[in-house]
């Protein structure tokens, strides 16, 4: 599954693996980084350019993202928002599934803190990977948070979407009549 912390100056990407349990395999993790000088157009064609790159050479069969959020600066949301639309693009192109995350949730599955600053996630996420040293840049490290708290949430999501179905079945099943009704 691959994990994506979108941006348009720097944006991270993972793949990992979910194993048994809680288990996560890190498989790669790194930064698309396009120059702020360049033409919008110039700087989403690279970022297309590498995310599919991406799922060509690890085949994701699905997709986690960090949901875009206000963060006060409109400008920084509108550029954030093409780089997910690209993003966005490149997974329905390849029929793959999308799953957003607010940073609180992934704070949240990753820390147990939805409010845990940038070193907190980076200990957390090099502790849970198994990993030798922290993964850097900043942008990597997310990309993974994102992909752990997917792995871990992907269970209760089906469960949720199972409830959903069965619910939708008894709801389309004819209501039995009360006597004396």
């Amino acid at each position: 599954m691959m994990g994506i912390d979108p941006g348009l100056t720097r944006c991270g990407l993972s793949v990992v693996q979910a194993g048994k349990g809680r288990q996560v395999i890190p498989m790669a993790a790194g930064v698309v980084r396009t120059p702020s000088d360049a033409e919008l157009s110039e700087r989403l064609l690279r970022l297309s350019a590498a995310v599919h790159e991406w799922m060509d050479d690890y085949q994701p069969d699905v997709v986690a993202m960090e949901r875009l959020f206000e963060r006060g600066n409109v400008s920084t949301v509108m550029h954030t928002a093409h780089a997910v639309g690209v993003m966005v693009l490149a997974a329905a192109e390849r029929n793959i599934p999308v799953y957003m995350y607010t940073p609180s949730e992934v704070k949240k599955a990753v820390s147990g803190n939805g409010r845990a600053d940038k070193k907190q996630m980076t200990v957390m996420i090099t502790r849970i990977l198994g990993l030798g040293a922290p993964p850097k840049p900043a942008d990597a490290a997310d990309a993974l948070a994102i992909a752990v708290c997917h792995c871990w949430r992907a269970p209760m999501i089906a469960i949720g979407k199972n409830e959903q179905h069965k619910l939708g079945v008894a709801s389309q099943e004819q209501p039995q009549q009360r006597k004396g009704a």
